[in-house]
């Protein structure tokens, strides 16, 4: 199967896993993971089910997403996103947006 899972750390990981799946042509869902939760924060696991649309489109707007959560203030923030494909994992912090729309790719419709 090739699905793409987001590991997302911090105390707004659950607030920013609903936001994710409100990009318009992504889909998916996301369960918090209990065995992950430390200083106060959440890890929650986000399972991308497929995408409609342009991968350099919804790649770009992932990207807005990540530096939107990351770059709030006070304590509701994420502090790490993972993004792990059947080929290997990478943080999005360090990724470009060619980089996570070359991950997406196998999920387009």
């Amino acid at each position: 199967m090739n699905d793409l899972k987001i590991a997302i750390e911090g105390a707004a990981a659950q607030e920013a896993a609903i936001a994710l799946f409100e990009i318009d042509g992504l889909t998916g869902e996301y369960e918090r993971d209990p065995e992950a939760t430390r200083d106060g924060g959440l890890t929650v696991v986000a399972t991308v089910l497929g995408i409609v649309g342009g991968t350099m489109a919804i790649a770009e707007q992932i990207r807005q997403w990540y530096v939107a959560y990351r770059e709030r203030q006070g304590v509701k923030k994420i502090e790490k996103v993972l993004i792990v494909t059947p080929k290997g994992r990478f943080l999005l912090e360090d990724a470009t947006i060619e980089e996570i729309a070359r991950a997406l790719e196998p999920l387009a419709k």
